[in-house]
């Protein structure tokens, strides 16, 4: 095949491993939405939710267990530090919180708070639950209300050019941050 000038084209393949000065963010673990595949909707081992609490503790990304309640990080982080209050139960709405739950439930998302301003001075923080596929729960099926530490211009052009987060910490360092500074460790 030849080109307009009738120059020969260069063969594609003759590109492979040639630098084209792209950096890439390799994020495999993100194939899990690009491929449709969903957590279940049953408690166990297909919830992720039910199963965290189960590892110890830096293996679940557990930050603190409470008695009817945990925090754990999120393995798919909007921000560095991003948080979720989750009751143990597996139920997927808030209003089926016991009254009990529903107290540790918003006195951990308190603690939440305190222990991301302690360990990283954010300039504010979103809150939120997403109850139900349609309103964009995730994990539909386990409710978790998702605490996400905020600075001024912490977003960039790559969620929308790239589809990609640049997140400055790993979350074993972001864990282990929240962990030290949590209120109960203070005491």
């Amino acid at each position: 095949m030849t080109e307009a000038n009738d120059r020969p084209l260069e063969d594609e393949r003759s590109f492979v491993g040639v630098p084209d000065g792209f950096d890439r963010l390799w994020t495999p673990h993100r194939m899990a939405y690009v491929t449709g595949e969903r957590p279940s909707d049953e408690a166990g081992e297909g919830c992720p939710f039910c199963v965290a609490p189960d590892k110890d503790d830096a293996e679940g990304l557990v930050v603190h267990r409470g008695e009817t309640c945990f925090v754990v990080m999120n393995l798919f982080p909007y921000n560095a530090g991003h948080v979720l209050v989750c009751p143990y139960r597996h139920v997927s709405l808030y209003v089926d919180l016991t009254d009990e739950e529903t107290a540790e439930f918003t006195a951990l998302t308190k603690a939440a708070i305190r222990a991301l301003q302690a360990s990283s001075n954010p300039h504010g923080f979103n809150l939120g639950m997403n109850q139900g596929a349609v309103a964009g729960a995730g994990v539909a099926a386990h409710l978790h209300q998702h605490v996400i530490p905020r600075w001024g211009g912490d977003m960039n052009f790559l969620p929308i050019v790239a589809q990609t987060k640049a997140l400055p910490i790993l979350l074993e360092d972001a864990r282990a941050a929240l962990v030290a500074a949590w209120p109960d460790a203070q005491a």
